[in-house]
């Protein structure tokens, strides 16, 4: 890794590959495990900068493809960064006043794929049958709301890059490993990640073998792109992506061919859908043997929190995914007994703090009842408590997996976070 950046593990668990670990960046230090929040557009929905220090958020992730369209990479430059322009500072705004704190950019590629090659309609990160108020029923699922939610728009992949038009217009446009590169470098992230082919969970074999070996060359692009940037170079760290879809033999292909490429981390790739209760996210994490253990790894959109200490039993350091946001804005919360919804009838009468022992943050003194009378009313302020809640929520679940394994008992951890959760 280059010198302006660092991962050291600082403890990993006696009986597996978690690990806790300091990630050095030009702009401050992330403890790892980490959980990233996602402001997709450059800022996390309904959440200031500064409430989000206060969350104990160290990093931020925004997304390439959006902030490409609106409002262009070159004005996120000329704000000094993607840090400068959305206020992730520290101090917190005045704009302009603070020292950047870390962030994340990812290629683009999930969103240009989403728009129709080889997705068909909605595409998830996951999409999974889960326990709500002790019932099975559907999450929202973890695609791009603004790109999933248009129709007639399309995406054409050949070897060079991808075609697609844009959700906001229909207007044409084109990424390519370089381009995406070129985006990634002006926004100024201190992690970015090479341009990928993201596959749908359904494609079979042949096609997620092309598929994998195209995001192979792809990586090979991104890197060398990257490397004749000298100044970004010094500034930026690039994480290379490894596919194979829902196959254990090319992740575990594709994680050796991106592990011999020298990135400086590495991130896991790929849609899948599961049901709740199997254990199909092996699929994803079989790759992690094949990984450098001293290197970092990014679990991309995963936020279940099943998923979550599943993934870091297997040595993964950093996450990113929006749910813990658009639950909140679809009216769920994260509970230690698991997700519920405000919007039922029963928590009208329900004065219970949202606080229920498992996490504590400026939304806890408010009741189930105020956030459930605001959801139901239609008042902002109810999506915005029930995201910062779920936010804090994911937070807290990530740092205290730090914590038990910095003390030697993950294990327990995990074990009692699932039992209260899924069946407390």
């Amino acid at each position: 890794m280059k010198s302006d950046f660092n991962f050291k593990v600082e403890t990993s668990a006696p009986d597996g590959r978690a690990r806790a670990g300091l990630l050095t960046t030009p702009h401050g230090v992330i403890r790892t495990p980490a959980f990233s929040p996602v402001g997709t557009k450059a800022g996390v929905k309904g959440i200031l900068p500064d409430q989000l220090k206060a969350l104990g958020a160290e990093v931020v992730l925004a997304n390439t493809y959006h902030l490409y369209l609106q409002p262009g990479e070159e004005i996120v430059r000329k704000a000094g960064g993607l840090a400068q322009f959305m206020g992730w500072t520290d101090p917190p705004p005045p704009i302009g006043s603070g020292e950047a704190k870390p962030t994340i950019t990812d290629s683009g590629g999930f969103q240009v794929f989403s728009l129709g090659a080889g997705f068909g309609k909605k595409v998830s990160k996951f999409t999974r049958l889960n326990l709500v108020e002790n019932e099975l029923v559907n999450t929202p699922s973890i695609y791009d709301e603004d790109v999933a939610s248009q129709h007639g728009q399309l995406a054409i992949i050949d070897d060079e890059g991808v075609s697609f038009t844009s959700h906001l217009d229909g207007s044409l446009h084109r990424f390519t490993p370089e381009r995406s590169v070129e985006i990634q470098h002006a926004l100024g992230a201190d992690i970015f990640f090479a341009f990928d082919e993201c596959t749908a969970p359904t494609e079979p074999y042949e096609y997620q073998k092309d598929a994998m070996e195209r995001t192979h060359r792809w990586a090979e692009r991104s890197l060398k792109a990257h490397k004749q940037n000298i100044n970004a170079n010094k500034k930026q760290a690039i994480f290379g992506i490894a596919q194979g879809g829902q196959f254990d033999e090319l992740r575990r292909l594709s994680a050796k061919t991106i592990a011999e490429m020298g990135f400086d981390g590495f991130g896991l790739g790929g849609s899948f859908s599961k049901k709740y209760g199997d254990d199909s996210l092996q699929s994803a994490l079989a790759m992690l043997k094949e990984l450098p253990e001293t290197m970092p790894v990014h679990g991309l959109g995963i936020g279940e929190p099943a998923d979550i200490l599943a993934a870091i039993s297997a040595g993964v350091d950093i996450f990113d995914c929006v749910s813990p946001t658009r639950l909140g804005r679809h009216g769920s919360i994260y509970t230690k007994h698991g997700l519920i919804h405000l919007k039922n009838e029963k928590y009208k009468n329900d004065f219970t703090p949202l606080d229920d022992g498992f996490t504590k943050s400026i939304t806890s003194g408010f009741t189930l009842a105020y956030v459930s009378h605001l959801l139901r009313s239609g008042e902002m302020l109810g999506a915005i408590i029930a995201s910062m809640h779920n936010v804090k929520f994911i937070l807290d679940l990530v740092s205290g997996a730090r914590a038990a394994i910095l003390d030697g008992r993950f294990d327990s951890y995990q074990a009692d976070f699932i039992r209260d959760y899924y069946h407390g």
